[in-house]
C-alpha cells in the first residue's frame, strides 16, 4: 500500500513538471490564446486518440449524465486555457502562473459544496500558506498596468480550472484518463473552432508548431493526462496543493529559457509554497 502510494505522487509530481512546461511555452508562441489552443487541442486529441487505439479503451459514453459532464468539464477547461494564456502574454511566467494558483484555495473551499466532505482546518491553513506566498510573489497592484490585467486573467482561469477539477472528479472518475481528456480535447477544439476564420493562419515560424506540438504531447497528452489520473488516489484539494509547485517549476523554466529572473520575493513566496506541498504530501501519506 505504501508504494503504491508513493509511486501515485510520483505520476503527480511528474504531471506537475510537465504541466508547469506551460509558462515558458504560452509565453514563446506568437499566436493569439485561442488560436494557440485550438491546435493544442487538436494535435492532443490526434495524439490521445491515438494511444487510445493502440491500449484498445472502449471510448463509448455510458449515459447522457456523462456526456453533459464530458462537455461541461471541457468547456471549462477551455475557459482556463484560453484566460490563462491571456494572463501569461499580458504578464510573464511569474505573474501567470502564480495568479492561476490562487486555485488550490478557490478548491478547498468548492470542494465540500460538492462532495460529502467537510472543510479540513488543516486544508483551510495550507491553502492559506500557498495563499500568502502568491502575495509575496505578485508585483505591487496597479490596475492601469498590464501585469495587474494578467493577474485577473489568472484568477478568472483558477476559478474554471477549480471547476473543471471538481466536475471530472465527481462525474467522471469512472472513466479512464486518457478517455476524458480525448472528449474535452475535441469539445474545445470543436467550440473553438470558429475563430480559425477570425484570424489570419499564416503567422509564423515553424518555431511556432514545434512549440505547439511540445505543447500538445508533453504538457497536455502526457501531463494533463497523468493528472486527470490522480484524481482517483488523492482528494481534489490535495492534488490542487500539492500541485503549487507548478509555479517553482514555471519560473525555473522561466529563468532558463526566457532570461525572467525572479526578485528575492519570489524565492521567498516559492519557499512557502514548497512547504505546503510537503507537508500536505506527509499529510495524505499518512490517511493512507
Amino acid at each position: 500500500m505504501k508504494n503504491q502510494h508513493l509511486k501515485n505522487l510520483f505520476e503527480l509530481n511528474i504531471a506537475v513538471v510537465f504541466i508547469s512546461t506551460s509558462g515558458v511555452l504560452g509565453r514563446s508562441i506568437s499566436f493569439p490564446p485561442e488560436i494557440t489552443i485550438w491546435w493544442r487541442c487538436l494535435f492532443a486529441a490526434i495524439l490521445i486518440g491515438l494511444f487510445c487505439w493502440y491500449k484498445k479503451y472502449d471510448l463509448r459514453i455510458k449515459s447522457r449524465k456523462d456526456g453533459f459532464s464530458l462537455l461541461l468539464s471541457g468547456l471549462l477547461l477551455g475557459a482556463h486555457w484560453v484566460t490563462y494564456f491571456y494572463a501569461l502574454h499580458l504578464s510573464n511566467v511569474a505573474i501567470g502562473m502564480l495568479s492561476l494558483f490562487t486555485y488550490p484555495v478557490i478548491t478547498a473551499l468548492l470542494e465540500p459544496l460538492f462532495f460529502k466532505t467537510k472543510l479540513s482546518k488543516s486544508q483551510l491553513i495550507l491553502s492559506g500558506l500557498v495563499l500568502v506566498g502568491i502575495y509575496f510573489l505578485t508585483p505591487e497592484m496597479n490596475f492601469e498596468n498590464s501585469h495587474t490585467k494578467g493577474v485577473m486573467m489568472g484568477i478568472i482561469s483558477a476559478v474554471f480550472y477549480s471547476l473543471r477539477n471538481i466536475l471530472t472528479k465527481r462525474n467522471l472518475s469512472h472513466y479512464n484518463a486518457s478517455k476524458v481528456m480525448f472528449y474535452q480535447m475535441i469539445v474545445i477544439a470543436s467550440f473553438l473552432f470558429p475563430v480559425l476564420f477570425e484570424n489570419n493562419l499564416i503567422y509564423s515560424s515553424t518555431n511556432d508548431w514545434a512549440i505547439i506540438l511540445t505543447l500538445s504531447l508533453v504538457t497536455t497528452a502526457i501531463g494533463h493526462t497523468l493528472f486527470v489520473n490522480s484524481f482517483k488516489n488523492f482528494t481534489i484539494s490535495a492534488v490542487s496543493i500539492m500541485s503549487s509547485m507548478s509555479p517553482i517549476y514555471g519560473i525555473l523554466f522561466g529563468m532558463l529559457f526566457l532570461a525572467e529572473i525572479p526578485s528575492i520575493t519570489t524565492f521567498l513566496g516559492g519557499a512557502l509554497i514548497l512547504t505546503t506541498v510537503v507537508i500536505e504530501s506527509i499529510q495524505s501519506n499518512k490517511s493512507k
